[in-house]
């Protein structure tokens, strides 16, 4: 009888449980979309997205859980390059499901832990939202039901100072994402919303030459001219040089 007892206890609590928890969206923001907007408690008191961060771009990393090896290792690397990112106007936002006391407690670690042979330690400066309801995962279609329910999954938005996602890359909880290539990514979203003519090549970085997807009449009668700017690998390939 006891155990009949027991076993109808879990159940219940496991039904509440569920049932407290909000619906899984499966959809997440498209590109071109717009940046669904939060409130929310973080490290650095209350935010309001994206009113809080005027005409900069952000980048939204989400986290599974806090104190987690792979995790830590980004959030060193974030603080390493924070000041590079202030540099591009773009503003770093870190979320995870759990709760604003263990974000603090977390912070704290991670700016005691000595890095590099020169042990120097990092500060960080950019804010850890909590989002212990779920109401940010859900709303960008961040929360995996099929490996781990109720735990948000490791993505990364890019959203430009329209609020409009521009990108978004998801990873496994086991492989870290690679800060440069994010800086990467930024530069080349941020060039072609500076200029639209302006494609992105593979492994273009800063300062490379870009891809046209058209030219006028005067710049096709150019082509092969020294002082052109243009030029073409193949009639569907065409470049314009950096202007260094």
């Amino acid at each position: 009888m006891k155990k009949l007892i027991l076993i109808t206890g879990v159940i219940i609590l496991s039904l509440s449980y569920a049932a407290a928890q909000p619906g899984i969206n499966r959809q997440i923001p498209l590109i071109g979309s717009q940046a669904p907007s939060f409130e929310a408690l973080t490290t650095h008191g209350q935010m309001q997205f994206p009113e809080d961060f005027g005409e900069n771009w952000k980048i939204i990393f989400a986290h599974p859980r806090n104190f987690t090896p792979v995790c830590s290792s980004e959030i060193i690397e974030l603080a390493k390059n924070q000041d590079e990112f202030k540099r591009m106007k773009a503003n770093i936002i870190v979320i995870s499901t759990d709760n604003l006391s263990s974000h603090n407690d977390w912070k704290k670690a991670i700016e005691e832990v000595k890095i590099g042979e020169d042990k120097k330690q990092v500060q960080i400066k950019f804010p850890l939202v909590a989002d212990p309801a779920y109401k940010i995962s859900n709303k960008y279609g961040m929360l995996d039901s099929n490996l781990s329910p109720w735990r948000n999954l490791r993505g990364v938005f890019f959203i430009d100072p329209d609020n409009i996602v521009r990108a978004f890359q998801f990873y496994p909880n086991e492989v870290g994402r690679n800060i440069d290539e994010i800086k990467r990514t930024l530069a080349a979203l941020q060039t072609h919303y500076r200029d639209n003519m302006a494609h992105l090549p593979a492994n273009w970085m800063p300062g490379d030459d870009v891809l046209v997807p058209y030219i006028g009449p005067e710049e096709k009668a150019k082509l092969g001219e020294p002082d052109s700017d243009i030029y073409q690998l193949i009639w569907f390939m065409t470049y314009r040089k950096a202007n260094n």
